[in-house]
């Protein structure tokens, strides 16, 4: 069976290819890819290529797939695999698989990075037996495919808020996660993530008393606002403060302020700047733990850190990069759930065709989420767009018509639009 997939060569070299796929082995899996989102990791990998640490073969001669937020359709299963999984199921894939090398330790090898057959920016890709093994390929079963693209970075989530931990005056023993009724800030939380972190904190079990989100952005910060409201925080429990930190003289006193005066037990940084990792440093209050949530291109990036804190105050420092397999169970039982509709996050929609250069150029790219539907031939669009493209192109019109009645947002109607109507790559 021929594909269509993105494949990264070399630094910045990203390219759609149309190649044959192997045949397919008893302990292997045929897949369907419907929908991927691009992930800010895809666009790190493009620009290191080899010298990215999931790389582990010669791209010159072995190409990988790009892509790993991905959802899709089994379209034939090996035989190994014949009782657990099914042709004609939905599914999404947790591309974190840790699975073990020769010595039994975990490597860092994941679909969308190391892998020349599987990969979220393909229409059909083999699933090797690895994914199965670790429990990593995931039933899906929305109405839809956007939402098990966005399970992944909605696990990262998840898994950044698990990783928090705390301690009790004379005690070493941790208490992960964040402080349930405490204050949390997220240090420029106004992007794709940030909204995702605040929709995690406002409808997951474990919830702070105060969330403070804060951006340079008052364009990011309204829309943030206006889809995830002060009012319904309030519901949940949660007093919801959104801060423009534009034109703060002091960001530590304002910050402090609209604290009722107190430090933060739980500091989430969202951007790769030495300032605002510092700042979150600032702000920490006594046993207070920071998560640097941004993973930075630059492998030698650093900043400060008051290690009389650390040592008098308990400061504590985490980072995660992705979330594990739990974590996405939770993000699709909570999706299945209606406890969390993290479409907010996706502002732009594009075609296998659109991929390559949406994730070379994501840095530069205002918005969201970038959603690529891998067998459709569209120009990577934003959804504001869509109405001022559909004067001249029908499809745009329609999809401005259905996604104008959903608040702006993505939807299962227009996707099945999309699906229908667009045209094929």
């Amino acid at each position: 069976m021929k594909t269509k997939a993105v494949r990264i060569h070399g630094e910045r070299d990203l390219r759609l290819d149309t190649f044959e796929l192997p045949p397919l082995r008893d302990d292997e899996i045929l897949g369907q890819v419907v929908s991927d989102s691009i992930c800010m990791s895809s666009h790190k990998l493009a620009v290191q290529g080899a010298r990215h640490k999931r790389v582990r073969d010669n791209l010159s001669e072995k190409p990988a797939i790009i892509g790993h937020e991905f959802c899709g359709v089994i379209e034939q299963v090996g035989a190994r695999w014949a009782g657990a999984f099914r042709a004609g199921d939905r599914f999404a894939i947790q591309p974190a698989l840790n699975y073990p090398d020769a010595r039994g330790r975990g490597t860092l090898w994941a679909p969308g990075y190391s892998y020349q057959y599987i990969g979220g920016d393909a229409t059909f890709i083999i699933i090797p037996p690895e994914v199965m093994e670790m429990r990593c390929l995931l039933p899906y079963t929305g109405d839809n495919y956007y939402l098990g693209s966005l399970a992944e970075p909605v696990s990262c989530i998840a898994g950044a808020f698990h990783a928090q931990y705390h301690t009790k005056e004379g005690s070493y023993r941790h208490a992960m996660g964040i402080v349930e009724g405490g204050s949390l800030i997220l240090l420029a939380g106004a992007g794709p993530m940030g909204l995702g972190a605040i929709d995690y904190a406002l409808h997951n079990p474990r919830k702070p008393g105060r969330l403070v989100v804060t951006a340079r952005d008052e364009s990011r910060l309204e829309r943030a606002a206006r889809l995830l409201t002060v009012e319904d925080a309030r519901r949940n429990g949660v007093d919801l403060i959104y801060v423009n930190t534009t034109a703060l003289d002091d960001p530590v006193e304002a910050l402090k302020a609209v604290n009722r005066g107190a430090l933060y037990d739980d500091v989430f940084v969202f951007a790769p700047a030495q300032p605002l990792l510092e700042l979150g440093d600032r702000l920490l209050a006594r046993d207070g733990c920071l998560n640097f949530f941004a993973g930075p291109t630059d492998p030698s990036f650093s900043g400060s850190l008051n290690f009389y804190n650390v040592h008098y105050e308990g400061h504590h420092v985490v980072g995660t990069s992705g979330g594990n397999t739990e974590d996405m169970k939770e993000a699709l039982a909570l999706m299945a759930d209606g406890d969390l509709n993290p479409v907010f996050m996706v502002t732009h929609i594009g075609g296998l065709d659109a991929a390559a250069q949406a994730t070379l150029d994501l840095d530069k790219i205002p918005g969201g989420k970038k959603l690529i539907y891998t067998h459709k031939k569209m120009d990577l669009t934003a959804i504001d767009d869509f109405a001022e493209k559909g004067i001249t192109d029908p499809l745009f019109r329609r999809l401005g018509e259905i996604c104008a009645a959903h608040r702006g947002l993505w939807n299962p109607e227009a996707e099945a639009y999309l699906l229908e109507h667009g045209d094929p790559i």
